[in-house]
């Protein structure tokens, strides 16, 4: 087949000539992953058994070549593929046999993963996935294992083994669910052997898998099968009405983007309040056509509740999503909360109920029983996840499991895993070993961080300090673009993550850039709410905007600028303060808010009256707040003195007057660099520990304040002054 309508053929003949055979799997693998309808992210697995020379003997030896426990094959690199002996594998079949003859099959499962380390070639360093057996016993040179929508369809219909027969005219074999591994590895090479012109085997409510002995020719069959069932299964659902008779057709009619974008930020934080109470989530929301078509229709609350089908899909969205009942039309935010708090209610108790049937002697604890997925007619569907990639691999998936629902009704009628499947590939010892394996968490994960004034100066700085924790970054400032910069500054160094990208605000990574006026309450509220579209909520907020206004000629401040100063300076932080708190209320999580001062508000200094009085507000500002937030907020304040370099408050002017006035040499052409480094100077050596102080050490003391390190610390203020003696505390 050379027309595809369903799937991307991507093969480049004059690419992959240029590669040796591991680079060719590499190539291929790049190439089926780009290409979303053929598999999820981190789904999937393709191997090559290719000839090398042992390194101990010299002789020639066949190796597999597969890709390894983890990864993506959009992304994977030839580090992401495990290599061992196919021989050694083919030998473990007699140990597998041994074990399960004695009645312990399940633990003869579990100890093969164990064993793949004693095939492994060449030291290589890489975790065999336990799909391994699938590509070392079957006949063919190179294997593909997929998880397209359009097979998983197939896979999840009541009559999946007659489909199968049907669509694919015999060309394609059929194996009943059998959980990943040994066992059923073995299925598909007595499959293959009793088949010997099969090409391709139709995996139970899984996937499929497929092989030829030219690497090109088993990407290509690959492709022809999911294409064919694309394409059956699309001439059915037009025959059945099309997207106008999708899941029933329409029950609820999707709420206008202003007031859908508006519902979700009064419920979001809440709600996020409420997932978290275990650990906290960052949420990512899609209200595309499709999603809103299949939470809108009269079938959705029955396939919702039967839950996912494919093990890759709800080990991501858990055993079922959370679906509720309301109507867009006639009930209010109000009532969706309300139904809300009842429907989480009963989902943990279903959970636990799940658990307490289907555990296991040596079952692991109970895991969180909050719902990854919510489901709301006229609005959409929210994803949970401990990050924002997370939760968009979680959205991706969804989004996947309603595309298997679509296919599988309108071909047959979609049939869910049964829970106790579910729970032993959910539970599985070798998955919660795999759990335990990952590293800990960074000290902010899972936290999002509002940092005002991050288009320069001290707010740039501490946002790339606390996103290296693994904090989530609004990065907030009045400048846009400039704030939209620092953003991109961090995106570009950590990149945006992987899944699918939500819709609107929420289609970002590790951080987002926003405009903001914190003179203005309602521009305030408006970034609040935009925080809420793109990560569900925030934990703290450091406010590290301010201004100083140089006296005029006479040496006055004039009245508006003095205005300006407090504005910006005091009643911008209370303002913040006060929105903030309205979420965190809503939200019931703590958190931490971080002020600026400054080592002015102790010290009198001639020329700064309006900005020194303004900190000393600023001062008092931060003791009150503590007051009015607590106990769920802290309130503490970061005191900087003179910071010049890389400060917006130190423009090119005010430097110049500066070193004037301070009787400081310098030359009008002299370069702003040089006049910057001289006034720091000047003013280090005014400190006990004559060091220039710079936005880094600035953006330290917001670090340790957002963390739990003084978690018993609220409202106190933080000098990072250098010393300066005349700020001691009198």
């Amino acid at each position: 087949m050379s027309n595809y309508k369903y799937v991307s053929h991507l093969w480049n003949d004059a690419e992959a000539a240029k590669l040796d055979p591991v680079g060719r799997l590499v190539y291929r693998s790049n190439k089926l992953g780009a290409d979303q309808r053929i598999t999820n992210t981190g789904g999937g697995n393709t191997s090559s058994k290719i000839v090398e020379k042992d390194p101990l003997t010299g002789n020639d030896t066949q190796v597999l070549w597969v890709k390894g426990s983890g990864g993506d094959l959009r992304t994977s690199n030839r580090e992401n593929f495990s290599s061992l002996y196919q021989d050694k594998l083919i030998g473990l079949q007699k140990s597998y046999a041994a074990r399960a003859d004695k009645g312990l099959k399940s633990q003869a499962e579990d100890d093969m993963v164990g064993m793949y380390n004693h095939a492994t070639f060449n030291l290589n360093p890489r975790a065999s996935s336990i799909d391994t057996p699938l590509h070392s016993f079957l006949p063919g040179k190179h294997v593909d294992h997929m998880h397209p929508n359009a097979i998983i369809s197939i896979a999840a219909s009541k009559n999946c083994e007659a489909l199968t027969k049907e669509i694919f005219a015999g060309k394609m074999a059929y194996v009943k669910w059998m959980r990943p591994g040994f066992e059923l590895g073995l299925a598909m090479q007595d499959i293959s052997r009793q088949q010997p012109d099969i090409k391709a085997i139709m995996m139970g409510q899984h996937g499929f898998i497929s092989w030829a002995d030219d690497d090109k020719a088993c990407y290509e069959l690959t492709l022809a099968m999911i294409e064919q069932a694309a394409a059956y299964i699309e001439a059915k659902y037009q025959a059945k009405g099309g997207d106008a008779k999708a899941f029933g057709g329409a029950l609820y009619q999707t709420l206008d983007a202003e007031k859908r974008h508006a519902t979700f930020a009064a419920i979001l934080p809440w709600l996020r309040g409420q997932v978290s109470k275990e650990k906290r989530f960052i949420g990512t929301i899609q209200d595309d056509e499709k999603i809103l078509r299949f939470v809108n229709s009269k079938d959705a609350p029955r396939l919702a509740e039967l839950g996912t089908s494919c093990p890759d899909h709800f080990l991501r969205t858990k055993i079922k999503p959370l679906y509720v009942n309301w109507n867009p039309q006639s009930e209010d935010a109000a009532a969706l909360k309300a139904k809300l708090a009842a429907a989480l209610e009963q989902y943990r108790k279903d959970y636990a109920a799940y658990y307490n049937a289907c555990k296991r002697p040596n079952s692991p604890a109970m895991r969180d029983p909050n719902p990854t997925v919510v489901l709301i007619p006229g609005l959409g569907m929210i994803a949970w996840g401990k990050d924002k990639s997370e939760s968009r691999v979680t959205a991706e998936f969804y989004n996947c499991a309603v595309e298997v629902m679509r296919g599988a009704e309108a071909i047959d009628q979609y049939i869910a895993l049964p829970q106790q499947e579910a729970f032993d590939i959910e539970y599985w010892l070798l998955e919660e070993a795999k759990l335990k394996r990952m590293p800990a968490e960074k000290e902010l994960a899972r936290q999002v961080i509002i940092v005002v004034g991050a288009g320069s100066g001290i707010g740039k700085e501490t946002a790339h300090r606390l996103v290296k924790e693994g904090a989530h970054i609004v990065c907030v400032d009045k400048n846009v673009e400039a704030a939209q910069a620092t953003a991109k500054e961090i995106t570009d160094k950590l990149g945006t993550g992987i899944g699918v990208a939500g819709t609107g605000l929420s289609n970002c990574g590790p951080a987002i850039g926003l405009s903001g006026d914190i003179m203005d309450r309602a521009s305030i509220r408006k970034m609040l709410d935009q925080v809420a579209l793109a990560y569900g909520g925030f934990d703290s907020i450091c406010v590290t905007a301010g201004i100083f206004v140089s006296p005029d000629t006479t040496g006055h401040i004039p009245d508006d600028k003095w205005a300006l100063t407090f504005a910006l300076n005091v009643t911008g932080s209370y303002l913040v303060a006060d929105e903030a708190f309205k979420t965190w209320k809503e939200q019931g999580l703590r958190g931490n808010l971080v002020l600026t001062t400054s080592a002015n508000a102790a010290v009198a200094k001639k020329g700064s009256v309006a900005y020194d009085t303004s900190k000393a507000a600023a001062n008092h500002l931060v003791r009150e707040m503590a007051m009015e937030l607590s106990p769920l907020i802290r309130v503490n304040g970061v005191a900087p003195a003179t910071v010049v370099q890389g400060s917006a408050m130190f423009p090119r002017d005010r430097v110049i007057a500066s070193l004037a006035k301070y009787n400081i040499p310098y030359t009008d052409d002299e370069a702003t660099d040089s006049l910057t480094t001289k006034l720091s100077r000047f003013y280090a050596d005014r400190t006990l520990t004559k060091n220039p102080i710079t936005p880094a050490d600035q953006a330290e003391a917001y670090f340790l304040l957002v963390t739990n390190r003084l978690s018993k610390t609220t409202g106190q203020v933080i000098t990072v002054d250098g010393g300066l003696h005349e700020a001691f505390l009198r």
